[in-house]
């Protein structure tokens, strides 16, 4: 059995995925729990069955300091989780000490892509409102959100630019086995 420093064995830990690299980012984390066979959370998923709207909702109707709250409460339940991969957007994790607490039990790695390649995908994703300055960059700065957990210590990143789904897997599983490896 492969110990971690803070004793945790690796079949105790959990990898957390993070950052923007497409619109369907939950996938790419199933896919990896189910060939891990770990357990899946995704931290967005669990907000909206917990209040029953969508984030986009929730943050129309009752603004950003119900959903962080919303956000911190899951997180507490979140970070008690062994055996996971968990999905959970950037900005969240630099909310508060969530990134330094699931850091001590966690294998993190952010996702990312080059930006024209990014931008190529919002324009397609949003159409004829690629166009309105607005809309455009109200999506960069939720990119710009996303990415600021790329300064943190002990991250993990994968340019995802030009892999397909199997090969992102792939480089995730083999950060995976390689903190195994230098573990043991």
């Amino acid at each position: 059995m492969v110990t971690f420093t803070s004793g945790l064995q690796l079949t105790e830990r959990n990898l957390v995925l993070t950052g923007y690299t497409e619109p369907n980012k939950p996938r790419l984390g199933r896919q990896v729990a189910e060939r891990l066979r770990m357990r899946f959370v995704n931290v967005e998923e669990v907000i909206e069955q917990r209040t029953g709207d969508s984030i986009a909702v929730i943050r129309q109707n009752y603004g950003e300091r119900r959903l962080k709250t919303v956000e911190c409460e899951i997180m507490e339940e979140i970070m008690l989780h062994r055996n996971s991969v968990i999905r959970v957007n950037g900005s969240t994790l630099m909310h508060s000490d969530h990134y330094e607490r699931l850091q001590r039990t966690s294998v993190m790695i952010c996702l990312v892509a080059r930006l024209d390649a990014i931008l190529q995908q919002m324009h397609l994703m949003l159409g004829a409102r690629y166009h309105d300055p607005v809309e455009r960059g109200t999506q960069l700065g939720h990119l710009r959100r996303e990415w600021a957990v790329r300064s943190k210590p002990g991250l993990h990143e994968i340019d995802a630019t030009d892999y397909d789904s199997d090969q992102v897997i792939a480089a995730i599983l083999a950060i995976w086995q390689e903190m195994a490896i230098e573990r043991a």
